[in-house]
């Protein structure tokens, strides 16, 4: 169930209260017994798990080998290259 801030109108209290998000809930201050209001607030939120981290928002090491890696394959090859691979190939036949 989550939490929920409510301020008084009358002494302006803030107190929390536990309930269902679908649940009608009309607070009174537990201070003065006024009327309250729900407030917004920032809430905790942790994001847990082995994949959420690696994949999102990694590391300095591994934003570096990642691009080294996308550099090396955006690289063109040379024919020079290509040439001594079919002559390895004719060779070892």
């Amino acid at each position: 169930m989550p939490i929920y801030e409510y301020q008084c109108q009358k002494c302006k209290e803030v107190f929390e209260i536990f309930h269902k998000i679908d649940e009608e809930c009309n607070p009174a201050c537990p201070k003065c017994l006024g009327k309250a209001k729900k407030l917004i607030s920032a809430t905790n939120f942790i994001l847990k798990g082995a994949g959420f981290y690696v994949n999102d928002y990694p590391s300095k090491s591994r934003q570096e080998a990642r691009k080294s890696e996308k550099e090396a394959s955006e690289k063109p090859i040379s024919v020079k290259t290509e040439e001594k691979k079919a002559e390895k190939k004719a060779d070892a036949k």
